[in-house]
């Protein structure tokens, strides 16, 4: 009786899936303690900063210790690539890597680009100081989680 009904809650499961990855990421369970927990991608072709500030991934580290993110990079499909410096993210905490100007902090960081780097449809890939894959994120038409 009990593998009837895990059979029948993972064909659910299975077909919700394709409706839940419109416009962010899908949540997953993470294993990995840094990890991409949210992405704003672009909504529109407007390049100003304010509109290049609106798109954004937030990186979350979910152990109670800081991660010395120096060396890592966040890149989208296209090779696109941001290289953290010099940033420790807290335990317990985010960041939001805005793709625009701004004046980073604690809580947020920004890639000083002029153009748009997330599309409607990408993916996120977060590596380490190696180059090892830590995490990524697809999302739109083209991409389920």
């Amino acid at each position: 009786m009990t593998a009837v009904a895990a059979v029948a809650a993972a064909a659910v499961g299975a077909v919700a899936l394709p409706a839940a990855a419109a416009d962010h990421p899908a949540p997953r369970p993470h294993h990995n303690t840094v990890y991409i927990s949210d992405v704003q991608a672009r909504s529109g072709w407007e390049h100003s900063n304010w509109a290049l500030n609106k798109e954004w991934v937030d990186i979350t580290n979910r152990s109670r210790r800081d991660v010395n993110l120096d060396g890592w990079t966040l890149s989208d499909r296209d090779g696109h690539t941001y290289t953290f410096h010099h940033y420790r993210l807290a335990g317990r905490s985010s960041v939001r890597v805005h793709t625009g100007y701004g004046r980073d902090s604690r809580t947020d960081l920004f890639q000083d680009r002029h153009r748009s780097v997330w599309d409607s449809a990408d993916t996120a890939t977060l590596r380490n100081d190696h180059g090892w894959l830590v995490d990524d994120a697809s999302w739109g038409r083209r991409f389920y989680r």
